[in-house]
């Protein structure tokens, strides 16, 4: 059975990306931790529907993280010879993918992970791992217009190789994102894509702070302000513990 009742899998990878076939491209220095031994790892993780620029996105956000990309693409083609996109298989994938970017943060690194993260199951997971073991937390939602997406997947050229249907079919079933995360609209140029992911990282490269971390800490404080905190971070409470059906890479 294919994953979540027919989905069809995540196997895209940007026109302007790289191309590389390595679980991980590794442009991190050598990693560190606080004199505590507190791990002064940073995890970011890039989601969005196939087509839209992730790779993109990624590689310039571990640019400003000095930081690896690891790829469910890759990940998924090391563990399965012949991948069939099953549910169990999906499952091992997200396993394996957040295992590496666990060892990664614990060992002080910053590791940014490019993948779908369809369902925010693996997106809770994500937010554990690095709750459990990095010093700071990014989520960063890459968006795109459909008809660039539809333009840029006909002539992209990579080991990724999903196309438009499928691109339509994640849209259907993307489960929502909860606010207070970062958006990178990736249907301008290269240029217009880089300045958003430098506006978001730039400022806080010096403090280590999480985009999404930082996002909620603002959005805090505003309703504290209007006297809606309480009920309003009751409300997000409850969003983060709302269970997912298994969702593909």
């Amino acid at each position: 059975m294919s994953d979540r009742g027919g989905r069809a899998p995540d196997r895209t990878e940007s026109p302007a990306s790289s191309g590389k076939t390595v679980d991980s491209i590794d442009s991190a220095g050598p990693t560190s931790v606080d004199d505590d031994g507190a791990s002064t790892g940073r995890l970011v993780v890039v989601c969005g529907l196939p087509g839209v620029g992730k790779t993109t996105v990624a590689e310039r956000i571990a640019a400003h993280v000095n930081g690896r990309i690891r790829r469910t693409d890759v990940i998924r083609k090391e563990l399965f010879e012949d991948p069939e996109y099953t549910d169990a298989e999906t499952e091992a994938v997200y396993e394996e993918l957040l295992a590496r970017a666990g060892d990664d943060v614990e060992a002080g690194g910053s590791v940014v992970l490019d993948a779908t993260f369809a369902d925010e199951r693996f997106r809770a997971d994500a937010r554990e791992t690095a709750a459990e073991l990095a010093a700071a937390f990014d989520l960063v939602e890459v968006v795109c217009d459909e008809a660039v997406v539809e333009r840029r997947i006909e002539r992209r050229d990579g080991i990724s190789d999903a196309d438009f249907e499928i691109h339509l079919h994640f849209k259907e079933l993307f489960d929502e994102i909860a606010p207070d995360h970062a958006v990178v609209d990736n249907s301008g140029t290269e240029a217009e894509t880089f300045a958003q992911v430098d506006a978001a990282f730039a400022e806080r490269a010096a403090g280590g702070e999480g985009v999404e971390r930082a996002a909620a800490d603002e959005g805090a404080a505003e309703r504290a302000r209007s006297g809606d905190a309480s009920r309003e971070d009751a409300a997000g409470d409850r969003d983060d513990l709302s269970a997912a059906v298994t969702d593909p890479e």
